[in-house]
């Protein structure tokens, strides 16, 4: 890789402020946006996702150095920011746009989260809770409002409760 190449890579693990904060530390992270996916709503807005109708989960996309930083290494990143063993919620927040997914790219990234999520059920790292973490091909993204960008920089805080 030269470094001029760059990748994309989308999660869900609950609310997107911190998910999305968490990420932006990242070395090799150029971009994250905030934003929706795997609803069936087009252009959804914040409100109708957060009602549930749409289907969409909050995730953060991730534009990344893969010279830099490895999918892998954004899975670890993933893993580390929420609990990937609560259906539909995290901590306080519940519903299914809070679920946790991960949105592939390409048989590559799908390969790799499937294995990363079976090496975590069978770490122990969890308990005997279920990983129920859904893997599923990466949808067409809408960017949330521009008040959910960067929120964390923006209004101060710097963790979502899980």
């Amino acid at each position: 890789m030269t470094g001029d190449e760059v990748k994309t890579a989308t999660f869900g693990a609950g609310c997107f402020w911190g998910v999305e904060a968490a990420f932006r530390r990242v070395p090799g992270v150029t971009a994250t946006a905030a934003g929706y996916m795997g609803g069936s709503t087009k252009n959804p807005g914040y409100e109708q996702v957060c009602s549930g109708i749409t289907g969409h989960a909050e995730v953060v996309q991730v534009t990344y150095d893969p010279a830099r930083v490895t999918y892998d290494e954004l899975l670890s990143v993933f893993w580390s920011v929420h609990d990937p063993t609560q259906l539909n919620r995290q901590g306080p927040d519940v519903g299914s746009n809070y679920r946790s997914v991960i949105f592939y790219h390409d048989a590559e990234q799908g390969q790799k989260a499937r294995r990363s999520k079976e090496e975590l059920q069978v770490s122990g790292r969890f308990g005997f809770g279920r990983i129920v973490t859904a893997i599923q091909p990466a949808a067409e993204f809408w960017r949330a409002e521009e008040y959910h960008q960067q929120y964390f920089e923006k209004h101060g805080g710097g963790s979502c409760h899980i």
